[in-house]
């Protein structure tokens, strides 16, 4: 179903809605169809908008026999959001439904890893047809999904990155590619940056650096991390520095250069914060790694630091810096990748570079457990003359018969473009209320990658308290909105919803989180009482 149709069926135009369903006509006709906020008071519930689809009726284990087995048998590591945790059932594009058969709008996409929706048709049918043909065979033998995908995801990406490894989840990617710097460049060091996350394996966990997934066991060897070039929290940047429709509202310490072509100004060339931190970076190099390292990992757009974006400009010299060295670059697109970016397909195409390898995982599948690592021939050569590298699982028939009809979603669908206008519709909604609540610090991110930072106010910066953070969280659950949380203090919410999404689906997010957030904002003034 394309994109333009789905707008249709969701009764954009008042005249589409004989397309829908006798359940929803009754709908209209109740009155309860969603209405701008400036026809409602603050107190009022935002009303979602419809839903072409009614799930099953939940009929497996109880919600109380869910929680004794999670206990009993599962990972003691707390994870789960919300004071009650949600018992999913079943999901439909953006959409989610608990057992309780209540409806939520998907605004995390099971962490950034839903790309065209919750059991997009045309994926489901090509998984069905492929279950039924082949189910697995291992990659010692030839079989044509592996070799479809191969094709259509190499042309997908620059010269030379053409040779591909396909593996099972982000973190086996970047493993992978740690191990294809360090046998390429016979070094050891790699870099990354702080507040950076790339897996939580014993080798990825050197190159993450978020406090929470640190550990005191020994892992991670020859890592350093290197400053968050961050224009919000950290000590440089404004108004002037990202590459977003929202800029942070700090003081831009921006110097104006020469004019350009047609007498436009090049600021961007001449941005003081990217300068500052690069010295910083060039101060890495030249004091925490030997004379040659290994390499330079970096997601073009932070995900779980809560969607930190770089000056411009600034990974192009850091990756300039880091082949001086002799290292290699990696771009680690397992968030950013797959158009969720809308301007660019691959988020290492918004900073104008070119890597030497990338990873990528999550949104590449849909939600089925699938990854896999690029690069050039020669690193590649360079790998196999070391190691005989080998993936039981990697190009399993049905991942990649799964991942074919996800790029061709994504394609028929135009969800890179839909990522970009829905997007930056939702960006400078949400910067409107930014100027609205002064614990709303700061807006971020492109396309459908969007960042919320809370602080306790706009002129300290000061992260809110968990405890708040978390409150605001679970208001917009009560009200049917999903969010992410992210930030090295938990005080972010991180907006990743399937890039299938639309502008009144915005609208009521938007108007959620308001009501969210006038909530937070009457309890503390009866706290001050």
């Amino acid at each position: 179903m394309t994109l333009a149709w789905r707008y249709l069926l969701r009764g954009l135009h008042t005249e589409t809605f004989s397309l829908r369903t006798p359940r929803t006509h009754a709908f209209l006709n109740s009155g309860a169809f969603w209405t701008p906020a400036f026809k409602r008071s603050l107190h009022t519930k935002p009303d979602m908008p419809p839903c072409d689809f009614s799930p099953q009726k939940y009929q497996s284990l109880s919600y109380t026999r869910v929680l004794e087995i999670h206990k009993q048998h599962l990972s003691p590591v707390a994870t789960m959001y919300f004071q009650k945790p949600l018992l999913l059932h079943q999901g439909h594009m953006e959409w989610l439904f608990d057992s309780e058969g209540n409806r939520y709008l998907d605004f995390f996409s099971g962490i950034v890893t839903i790309s065209v929706g919750h059991c997009h048709p045309k994926v489901k049918a090509v998984a069905q047809k492929q279950l039924g043909c082949l189910w697995h065979t291992s990659s010692v033998f030839l079989h044509p999904p592996m070799h479809e995908y191969a094709e259509k995801l190499s042309a997908l990406l620059p010269e030379p990155l053409k040779v591909i490894f396909l593996v099972n989840s982000g973190s086996e990617a970047n493993d992978l590619a740690m191990l294809m710097a360090r046998a390429y460049t016979n070094s050891s060091d790699i870099i990354s940056f702080r507040g950076a996350y790339h897996g939580c394996s014993p080798y990825t966990l050197g190159l993450t650096n978020v406090g929470l997934y640190k550990t005191e066991l020994h892992s991670g060897m020859s890592c350093q991390s290197t400053m968050c070039p961050d224009v919000f929290r950290g000590p440089w940047g404004g108004s002037h520095c990202r590459d977003s429709p929202v800029q942070t509202i700090r003081k831009c310490s921006c110097v104006p250069g020469p004019n350009g072509q047609g007498g436009r100004e090049r600021v961007e060339d001449f941005c003081q914060a990217k300068e500052l931190y690069i010295e910083q970076f060039r101060d890495t190099l030249n004091t925490s790694v030997p004379k040659s390292i290994a390499g330079f990992f970096a997601e073009p757009i932070q995900g779980v630091n809560g969607v930190i974006q770089y000056p411009k400009g600034f990974l192009k010299e850091a990756f300039e810096l880091v082949r001086e060295k002799g290292g290699v670059c990696i771009a680690d697109e397992v968030q950013t990748g797959f158009g969720r970016l809308g301007s660019h397909f691959w988020g290492f195409q918004s900073h104008a570079v070119l890597p030497d390898i990338v990873t990528m995982a999550k949104g590449i599948g849909n939600g089925f457990p699938m990854a896999a690592v690029v690069t050039t021939p020669e690193i590649a050569k360079s790998l196999a003359k070391r190691l005989y590298h080998f993936n039981t699982f990697g190009g399993n028939p049905l991942a990649c018969a799964i991942g074919s009809a996800v790029l061709e979603v994504i394609k028929e669908e135009n969800l890179q473009e839909n990522s970009q206008e829905v997007g930056t519709y939702m960006l400078l909604k949400l910067a409107e209320l930014r100027d609205e609540f002064d614990i709303l610090g700061d807006v971020r991110g492109k396309g459908l990658m969007i960042g919320l930072e809370m602080v306790q106010d706009k002129m300290s910066r000061q992260p809110l308290p968990q405890d708040e953070v978390s409150q605001i969280h679970e208001d917009c659950k009560d009200m049917g909105l999903l969010l992410g949380r992210s930030g090295i203090f938990s005080q972010s919410f991180r907006i990743v919803p399937p890039m299938c999404v639309t502008k009144p689906e915005v609208d009521f997010a938007v108007e959620v989180f308001r009501c969210a957030l006038t909530q937070h904002m009457e309890r503390r003034a009866k706290k001050k009482i």
